[in-house]
C-alpha cells in the first residue's frame, strides 16, 4: 500500500499551523509568536471580529459553569483573563465573596501581563493566580481543581489530547471541564457568508487594527482544521470525561463542551 506524503508527516509527528503542517516542535513557538504579536488589541480584536457576540459565547460558558464560592477553577489558555474575571464578577455579585481559588494559565507571558492588568484594574490581583504554561503539560497536582475552562484556545495546542488528558488529570472527582471553541460546523444556509467573513474580513481587519494580518488569517484556517462537535465529544469521552455534552451556539459558529471527572 502505497503511503501519502501528508500520512508520512503524520507519522514522523508534523501537526496542523492552519492549512499548513509544521513539525511539532515548532508548532508551540509559532503559536506563541502569533500572541506576542497582538496581545495589546487581542480584546478590541475580539469585540470587532464577531460584533461583540464573544460576549454573550462567554456569558453562556459561565451560565453553565455556574461558578460558587467553593470552587477552584483553572482557566488553561486564559489569555487577557477575560473568562476568569467573568466568574470571579459573577460570584461576587451573587454571593459577595470570592472564588476559593482562580488560576489564569497561559503559555504566552504577553497575554498573561494583559491579564495581570486587567485583575488590577478590577481589583482582583490578590484572588488570582498567574500561571505562564502549556495545556499539554499543567504545573498543577492531580485532582487540585473542581472546575477547568479553556475558550478558544484548544485550537492552538500542539497536542490536543494531550492537552485533554493534562485537563482531566487536574480535575477532582466530580470536577467540570468547559470547552468554548470555535466550530467549523456552521449551518448550511451561514456557510458561504461566512466563509467570505472569514477568509477576506478577518485578515483585513486584523491587518488594520492588530497590524498582524497572518495571525487572523491563521484564526480562519485554524478553525477549519478543527475537529467537529460529535468528533471533539468523542476525544474527551477517549481521555476520561464523563457524561460529554456540548450545545451549538450561534448558528454553529461556535460551541460549548461539557465534561465531568467521574
Amino acid at each position: 500500500m502505497t503511503t501519502t506524503s501528508d500520512e508520512r508527516r503524520r507519522d514522523e509527528g508534523d501537526t496542523d499551523f492552519g492549512f499548513r503542517r509544521v513539525r511539532q516542535e515548532d508548532h508551540a513557538g509559532m503559536v506563541s509568536a502569533i500572541f506576542d504579536s497582538v496581545a495589546d488589541r487581542y480584546d478590541l480584536m475580539n469585540d470587532l471580529m464577531s460584533g461583540g457576540l464573544h460576549r454573550l459565547w462567554k456569558q453562556a460558558l459561565i451560565d453553565w459553569l455556574n461558578p460558587r464560592t467553593s470552587m477552584r477553577l483553572i482557566d488553561v489558555a486564559g489569555g487577557t483573563g477575560d473568562v476568569a474575571l467573568r466568574a470571579l464578577e459573577r460570584v461576587a455579585s451573587r454571593e459577595g465573596a470570592m472564588l476559593d481559588a482562580v488560576t489564569i494559565c497561559d503559555p504566552n507571558y504577553a497575554m498573561l501581563r494583559v491579564a495581570k492588568r486587567r485583575a488590577i484594574d478590577a481589583g482582583h490581583l490578590n484572588g488570582v493566580a498567574l500561571v505562564c504554561a502549556r495545556a499539554e503539560a499543567l504545573p498543577v497536582t492531580s485532582r487540585a481543581v473542581s472546575a477547568c475552562t479553556i475558550s478558544f484556545g484548544l485550537r492552538n495546542v500542539t497536542d490536543r489530547m494531550a492537552a485533554l488528558s493534562e485537563l482531566h488529570r487536574v480535575l477532582d472527582m466530580g470536577g467540570h471541564f468547559l470547552c468554548l471553541e470555535f466550530s467549523p460546523s456552521v449551518m448550511p444556509m451561514l456557510a458561504s457568508l461566512y466563509d467570505a467573513y472569514s477568509y477576506r474580513v478577518l485578515p483585513w481587519l486584523g491587518e488594520r487594527v492588530a497590524g498582524d494580518r497572518e495571525a487572523y488569517q491563521y484564526l480562519a484556517e485554524s478553525i477549519r482544521r478543527f475537529p467537529d462537535p460529535e468528533t471533539l465529544a468523542g476525544e474527551m469521552r477517549a481521555t476520561g470525561f464523563g457524561n460529554v455534552s456540548y450545545r451549538a451556539l450561534s448558528g454553529g459558529i461556535v460551541a460549548i463542551h461539557s465534561g465531568w471527572r467521574v
